[in-house]
């Protein structure tokens, strides 16, 4: 069986997500699925550090919504790859903010002849772990990009783009943590 519409699973649950791997007893959930995403910073982080970079933009949110890990990994591959042919990767820092601790559960129930005899229906109902999810609250920053000004508007292009893999109204924010300077300039989607 297929993933379910990512809209099915926007709202922030409650988190019900301990899990542990030495001490079985205490895990609330058993059998989570590892996040889909595992690199969350890419570009030239030596000259990141060494503080070469001068202009910062931010993905930021206006919604409170859980954002699943597979659409977490799409945005960050649709940007990281404009940033690699647009900026060059000696130009810029990217990095991804949040991390998809929340365990999203399924119920899946059985359909067609017969089956109200093969289930339980709701009696049940915690579901089984499908996935991972990062509950992002509203003005939090999801990704962030540094870089020189003469690349600022092809890096407000890439966060642009991987604001539409993401649920949620998203503003690209340029500052770093400063809401005072958001321009009110949308993703295209």
């Amino acid at each position: 069986m297929g993933l379910r519409p990512g809209r099915t699973m926007r709202e922030p649950a409650r988190p019900w997500t301990r899990t542990t791997k030495r001490v079985a007893k205490k895990a609330f959930v058993k059998g989570v699925p590892d996040a889909k995403i595992h690199q969350f910073e890419m570009g030239d982080s030596a000259r990141f550090r060494s503080g070469g970079f001068d202009t910062a933009f931010d993905l930021v949110l206006g919604d409170t919504v859980q954002i699943r890990d597979n659409a977490l990994e799409s945005s960050r591959l649709i940007a990281n790859k404009y940033f690699e042919t647009r900026i060059l990767l000696n130009n810029y820092f990217f990095k991804v903010l949040v991390y998809p601790h929340q365990c999203i559960r399924e119920h899946t129930m059985q359909s067609g002849a017969g089956a109200d005899r093969l289930s339980s229906g709701m009696k049940h109902a915690f579901g089984r772990p499908i996935g991972r999810a990062a509950v992002v609250r509203k003005g939090q920053a999801v990704m962030r990009v540094w870089t020189t000004k003469e690349h600022a508007e092809k890096a407000r292009e890439g966060l642009a783009r991987a604001a539409c893999k993401i649920p949620g109204r998203a503003h690209v924010v340029s500052g770093v943590g400063q809401l005072a300077f958001k321009n009110n300039w949308k993703a295209p989607c």
